[in-house]
């Protein structure tokens, strides 16, 4: 009888342990399925502020990720309808990054300017390269992708946004 008791512990302990285990991994942010996408998760830029962030921080989330520049006026019309938007979706967890190809003066008076409510990061250059791993192969701007929160690029859109057709992807996923 002790024997079944101990068998029927151990295998219970195994069980548990294996749960935690799955239960952990549930919770961490998967790798993402891209290498655009790592090369954009390993990245540190600074925002208009000059503060450094890991865009790491992002993984795990969706995210609409704009290449720009202020001396692009396709991109400089999308902007507030990128901020409404922002607003919009906050709620449902989905994240806009903006990715100035830009310098950093620039990019802060804009910011201020133009009080833009969802992170600006300053990647000059690199920007670019980034945009291309995207598929950008142009470096066109603005450029746009969806990520998702496996790290899948689900969607890039090149040239100004149409709102209405981004918004029908984004419920699409």
């Amino acid at each position: 009888m002790k024997r079944n008791a101990f068998l029927v512990g151990a295998i219970a302990l195994l069980f548990a342990g294996i749960g935690m285990y799955f239960g952990s991994q549930h919770h961490m942010p998967a790798e993402p399925e891209s290498a655009a996408v790592s090369s954009l998760f390993a990245q540190e830029m600074a925002d208009a502020d000059g503060k450094i962030h890991k865009l790491s921080q992002w993984q795990g989330k969706t995210l609409i990720v704009n290449f720009w520049a202020t001396w692009c006026a396709p991109c400089v019309e999308e902007m507030p309808e990128l901020t409404a938007l922002q607003t919009e979706l906050a709620p449902k967890g989905i994240q806009i990054l903006g990715v100035g190809i830009d310098s950093p003066s620039n990019i802060r008076e804009f910011a201020a300017k133009y009080k833009i409510t969802y992170p600006l990061y300053i990647a000059g250059m690199t920007g670019t390269e980034l945009s291309r791993q995207f598929g950008n192969q142009t470096g066109g701007l603005p450029f746009t992708v969806i990520i998702g929160p496996q790290g899948d690029i689900k969607k890039t859109y090149l040239g100004r946004l149409k709102m209405d057709q981004l918004r029908s992807d984004i419920q699409a996923l």
